[in-house]
């Protein structure tokens, strides 16, 4: 099982704040630095600084780490056309001598749209958008000569496909969530790691179950990952306060997220690998709690 830290900006973090954490995570051993793609805080409370922008960001990071992985977790199809956000992936991998990993999705969070002003179709349309999306930017990445592309809402016409990203034919693809029909689909076709995010065990089993499905009908294979929210501590007045910080109940955490002492943890990331989990997104909160970091590399990550 690869422990990758998973972190949720937006709900204010700036980037130095950002390049600490994953060059932490990377000392530590950790396999990936992920981060979400938002532009406003989600809920109730201070914004903060605000949110920073997920491919800017990481472009940096691709020059002030070495090793780790980066990547989104996921990109809303909603907020870049495709054929530039494959040029800015593109890049970003080139930049990190092919270290970058592609999370895209539909969009959902309406809100964030109006702020800034990007359109938010209603989600058919944005389940179009998106499984086009896919079709467009692994077509760029692996095109051997010009590259067209004529759908419903995106038409391209004898593009360079251009630049191509370090890792070759193309950077991996995740596509997460527990839709029904649509999503397994898209993921037995396109991705290269399918993720649940923030779900029980046996909705997580249920999921991966219709993956696999969706992939014995087009061939292929997907890595299978989960997320969780992510409180460790060595005692429970430790576990307490970590909780209370990033303002959930250690109890409930307990029970719907990956919550308790190592030991515990280690367990219950155990029971997803029984489901077929060989990733596992750890996503942390309080990005200034360094030593929870060390904590879970020390305590943790030998023993999964």
């Amino acid at each position: 099982m690869k422990l990758r830290i998973f972190t949720e900006p937006q709900q204010g973090a700036t980037y130095d704040d950002l390049l600490t954490v994953a060059q932490t995570a990377e000392r530590l051993g950790f396999d990936a630095f992920f981060r979400s793609d938002h532009y406003q805080r989600i809920g109730a409370g201070d914004p903060g600084v605000g949110s920073t922008d997920a491919w800017v960001t990481l472009a940096g990071l691709a020059r002030e780490t070495s090793a780790i992985r980066l990547g989104t977790l996921v990109s809303p199809a909603t907020f870049r056309l495709p054929g530039p956000l494959a040029i800015s992936v593109a890049q970003v991998d080139q930049m990190s001598g092919g270290r970058v990993e592609l999370g895209l999705g539909t969009g959902w969070f309406d809100a964030e749209h109006t702020s800034y002003g990007i359109p938010f179709p209603p989600a058919g349309e944005r389940f179009g958008r998106f499984e086009e999306q896919l079709e467009i930017i692994t077509g760029l990445w692996t095109a051997e000569k010009s590259y067209s592309f004529e759908g419903s809402y995106y038409r391209l016409a004898d593009s360079p496909a251009l630049p191509k990203p370090a890792q070759r034919p193309r950077p991996p693809i995740i596509i997460g969530g527990v839709g029904a029909k649509r999503t397994p689909r898209l993921a037995a076709t396109y991705a290269d790691e399918y993720n649940v995010p923030f779900r029980s065990l046996s909705d997580t089993g249920a999921a991966y179950d219709r993956v696999r499905r969706a992939c014995e009908e087009t061939g292929r294979e997907v890595v299978l990952s989960a997320a969780q929210t992510t409180v460790v501590g060595a005692d429970q007045a430790e576990i307490e306060r970590r909780a209370a910080a990033i303002g959930e109940d250690a109890d409930k955490l307990r029970e719907n997220g990956l919550c308790g002492t190592p030991a515990e943890v280690v367990e219950r990331i155990g029971q997803f690998g029984a489901l077929g989990a060989e990733r596992f997104y750890l996503q942390v909160l309080d990005l200034g709690d360094l030593e929870h970091l060390e904590l879970i590399a020390a305590e943790v990550l030998p023993h999964v």
